[in-house]
């Protein structure tokens, strides 16, 4: 039987949107998973491939992340980061383009394809919460709550675990309150860990362990740009003088570079100011029609895994798709997967935490959890989705 044609029939009903038609990372050639392997390659680390084609090797590497900086956001304040606005021509190798973070665009998923070199579906931390499928409940994947044995639900090896093995002089120097977390033994670990409170101890030591070595990686981070966006927006002053800060922090670590040196700054997302108002934060805890047959909600705003009661996979999927597909990338487990949003390739102990249903936003708007997710029903900022705004990372390059 032919099916009607129902926008011929309501023309102004909204369509929900295509599952192709979102915007799949740059997974294999332009990705943040793609970045380590490619600097580690050119210091001849073997086992690596270089997939970023655009990036020459060099002796001594750097990459500085700066959480939530996303390249819209560069481009988009000249004034207050005026140093990396200079250096957007640089990025992707002198391309002027920028990478991608990878689906979701959150930290904790990031953090772990910078750091394993591997997409989301590879490396198991697909979200900011995920189902475990041992236990049924979800996981915060950044707070690592409940606590789950780290190398069992991300067991390959870092780059900078490989870099060290081959006699690379490897370092990261970043908050001491970071050494121990699981997400750093999964993800960062590697060589030796260099705790400093101040961005400016972080760069200056950054800079000393990249002398330390003929052939040296070494890794830095600065998270506040981030923190002020998700409480302030990143229209406010507030994020905008983090902004600054930041700025001036790449610059101190430039001028410091030893002689056959890189220096990659990127980020783990963008982000993107939601306003509070009941059509742009769609409350999942007080709307009985997203609530329907849904046994719990992951993911975070902007980015959702939404995992049924048994049985009733469709029958959600139908719903979500129809309540929310003109604004949302609505896509089953099966659908996100065949799309490429997670990666090439899921790994079978990863497909489970993926939700039954994806839902992506398009717009500027977020799936809230007033009740259960409090504080981050509260953020000003948010990222996650596949937007240019939380997708597209710079990788600006200063070389001695």
């Amino acid at each position: 039987m032919v099916q009607p044609d129902t926008a011929a029939y309501w023309p102004d009903e909204p369509q929900p949107l295509a599952v192709g038609s979102a915007p799949v990372p740059e997974y294999g050639s332009g990705s943040l998973a793609d970045l380590l392997p490619t600097l580690a390659a050119g210091l001849g680390v073997p086992g690596l491939t270089a997939a970023i084609p655009e990036l020459l090797p060099a002796d001594r590497v750097a990459v500085f992340l700066i959480d939530g900086l996303g390249w819209e956001q560069i481009r988009n304040h000249p004034d207050q980061a005026p140093f990396l606005f200079s250096l957007l021509h640089t990025s992707r190798g002198g391309t002027g383009r920028p990478i991608t973070a990878g689906f979701p665009a959150t930290t904790a998923t990031s953090l772990a394809s910078v750091g394993t070199g591997l997409p989301p579906g590879r490396h198991g931390l697909p979200g900011y919460t995920v189902r475990d499928p041992g236990t049924g409940a979800l996981m915060n994947q950044l707070r690592w709550k409940p606590y789950t044995d780290p190398h069992t639900w991300q067991p390959y090896p870092t780059v900078f675990g490989l870099a060290d093995a081959a006699g690379v002089h490897t370092a990261q120097v970043s908050s001491p309150l970071f050494e121990h977390t699981p997400l750093t033994r999964i993800a960062l670990s590697g060589g030796t860990f260099h705790g400093r409170l101040s961005g400016e101890e972080r760069m200056d030591l950054a800079a000393e362990q990249l002398a330390a070595g003929d052939r040296s990686l070494v890794y830095t981070y600065y998270s506040d740009v981030d923190g002020m966006g998700h409480r302030y927006g990143v229209d406010s002053d507030a994020w905008r003088g983090q902004l600054s800060h930041a700025d001036r922090l790449v610059q101190r670590l430039a001028e410091q570079l030893p002689a056959r040196s890189a220096l990659y700054v990127t980020a783990d997302h963008g982000m993107i100011d939601i306003p509070f108002d009941e059509e742009s934060r769609i409350d999942f805890d007080e709307d009985w029609e997203l609530r329907a047959g849904v046994a719990l909600l992951g993911g975070e705003g902007r980015a959702r895994h939404v995992y049924a009661v048994p049985g009733a996979e469709a029958d959600v999927l139908t719903v979500w798709r129809e309540v929310l597909g003109d604004r949302f990338w609505v896509a089953s487990r099966e659908e996100a997967i065949a799309a490429g949003w997670f990666g090439p390739a899921v790994d079978e102990r990863v497909y489970g935490r993926i939700g039954d249903v994806i839902a992506a936003a398009c717009d500027d708007l977020a799936i809230t959890a007033s009740v259960h997710e409090p504080l981050e029903s509260a953020l000003a900022g948010m990222h996650g989705s596949m937007t240019p705004a939380e997708q597209l990372v710079p990788l600006v390059e200063i070389r001695t």
